[in-house]
């Protein structure tokens, strides 16, 4: 820990900036504008962070720009090329960060990137990084009660700590940089394996000529019970496929899991059978819908369509 830069004390007045107004970036760096922080927005399009502009965000041309402007600086992007080009590039955050800020990565990214910039931040004038993914889609964003895993220097992590608890209702420690991001990727190999139960036991009831709406009620009120049942069945039954989180990003997610499962010398057969459905949902041109678009590739393979309107 580098003493002669401390830890900011994140105040009413301190300044934030936020890179990344996806379909959960927009809602969560709308409640810290709720909360009276001033936050300087970028995002490849506009058009995305004009909601928040209208709510007072500055809107800033590059991450770069983002970066001189503020003292905690919080990205939520896609892909670990994006992650690697808003932190790294020569109009990254990195070189525009102030002495003594803190920046937050909420992707889902590799560790060993996050370990990366971490590293690049200590070695330019006491920055701090943060790797903080989260778990909870677009209704957690929305909501603000997003599980958010965080890695990071424990000083640092306690700094940032009241604005985190803005966006997140569980907000859990888990070691060092890029221990966050190995949290999310056991997060992310469950709902892989949950996902395709969802999606299965829909098919598998539509066949057998059950209500799905009343097997809905036993199944997530007994030991199936999990997020995915609760918030995103209801969506399939509805044909309603609008993404809460990207199939693309969640292929993206699940390829960095088998890498490091990979090098550490154990075998996932559950995650890289799911992982190639997923592949198989993105070759038929779902890649930009939901993750329970997963119910399209199983509905193809059975000639079957899972409609809760029989007619």
């Amino acid at each position: 820990m580098d003493r002669s830069n401390p830890p900011i004390v994140i105040s009413s007045g301190t300044r934030l900036g936020w890179v990344g107004t996806g379909v959960m970036g927009l809602s969560m760096c709308g409640h810290l504008l709720t909360k009276g922080y001033g936050v300087t927005v970028h995002s490849r399009t506009r058009a995305k962070a004009e909601p928040l502009l209208a709510r007072g965000a500055q809107w800033a041309g590059s991450p770069r720009a983002v970066a001189a402007q503020g003292d905690v600086i919080f990205t939520m992007v896609g892909f670990p090329a994006e992650v690697r080009e808003v932190y790294l590039g020569t109009d990254g955050i990195l070189a525009g960060a102030r002495p003594g800020s803190i920046l937050v990565d909420m992707s889902t990214t590799q560790p060993s990137l996050a370990q990366e910039i971490s590293s690049a931040a200590r070695a330019r004038r006491g920055i701090r990084a943060v790797d903080a993914p989260v778990s909870g889609g677009d209704v957690g964003a929305r909501n603000a009660t997003l599980s958010i895993m965080v890695g990071g220097d424990p000083e640092v992590v306690t700094a940032v700590m009241p604005v985190l608890e803005i966006m997140g209702k569980q907000i859990v420690y888990q070691g060092g940089p890029g221990a966050g991001q190995h949290a999310k990727m056991c997060n992310q190999i469950v709902v892989a394996g949950t996902m395709i139960g969802v999606c299965e036991c829909l098919l598998y009831g539509y066949k057998a000529g059950l209500d799905l709406e009343a097997m809905l009620r036993s199944v997530s009120s007994g030991a199936a019970a999990c997020w995915s049942l609760t918030n995103l069945a209801p969506r399939v039954l509805k044909r309603n496929f609008d993404p809460g989180f990207f199939v693309e990003h969640f292929i993206k997610d699940m390829g960095i899991a088998l890498e490091e499962a990979g090098r550490l010398g154990i075998v996932l057969p559950g995650l890289a059978l799911v992982h190639q459905l997923y592949l198989a949902v993105k070759a038929q041109g779902h890649g930009r819908l939901g993750t329970h678009a997963l119910m399209l590739a199983l509905e193809q393979l059975s000639r079957t369509e899972v409609r809760s309107d029989r007619a």
